[in-house]
């Protein structure tokens, strides 16, 4: 997933980023509301997570003016406070999670699971593609019975092209989705991790099922 983080708190902030860029998400953060809420704005996200209490413009504040412009991503807020009211005023103004100080990593990554499932129309975390069962909650993916071991990038990478089945991505898709703004210049990056997804997913003798679309980019073929 791309992920947008506005927290300022330095240390959790860049806690919550290398834990994320873990899982195999590429994670954009911003320490302040007019940052994060300029970022919302310029790059297509799959979740935002959001701090409620910023400096200068505030989490709220943020969420009800990209609500008011039409931008729809999901957006988690974060808050240490525990009121029954804040959280019922955070949703009014548009969050469609909360998540209260302190929390476990582990929950933080399966709502945003949720999250995501829930924008790109897929209710259920397993699905089956052909020979492929992919769980995205579990981050596994069987062939034939078989399961297959993929790192996070390469899970991630799989989950994209899973979204759309038979569609072909561009280069420029694929790594608007995988790659956040402290990668840098990629390159062939992309070229790359399709290379080694497709040796792990397609051994010798088996259907490939990952096409390359010359000039377009690829897709994960269905049957």
């Amino acid at each position: 997933m791309r992920l947008l983080l506005i927290e300022d708190a330095r240390r959790l902030n860049a806690t919550l980023c290398q834990a994320l860029a873990r899982m195999g998400h590429a994670v954009d953060s911003a320490e302040n509301g007019e940052d994060g809420e300029w970022m919302a704005r310029r790059t297509e996200y799959d979740a935002i997570v959001l701090d409620r209490m910023l400096p200068g413009k505030d989490g709220l504040s943020v969420l009800r003016d990209l609500r008011r412009d039409g931008i729809l991503t999901p957006v988690l807020v974060l808050t240490a406070l525990d009121a029954t009211e804040e959280k019922v005023r955070g949703l009014t103004e548009g969050a469609d999670d909360y998540l209260t100080k302190p929390f476990a990593l582990a929950e933080l990554a399966a709502r945003l699971e949720v999250l995501a499932r829930r924008q790109h129309g897929q209710a259920d975390s397993r699905r089956r593609i052909g020979p492929l069962e992919i769980d995205t909650s579990r981050k596994t993916v069987f062939r034939d019975g078989s399961e297959i071991v993929l790192t996070a990038r390469e899970f991630s990478l799989l989950e994209l092209l899973a979204r759309r089945p038979g569609q072909v991505l561009s280069r420029e898709q694929i790594e608007a989705r995988l790659y956040s703004e402290a990668d840098g210049p990629l390159s062939n990056a992309v070229d790359a991790a399709v290379y080694a997804l497709r040796r792990k997913l397609c051994p010798p003798g088996t259907p490939p099922l990952i096409a390359t679309r010359r000039g377009l980019g690829y897709v994960l073929e269905t049957p």
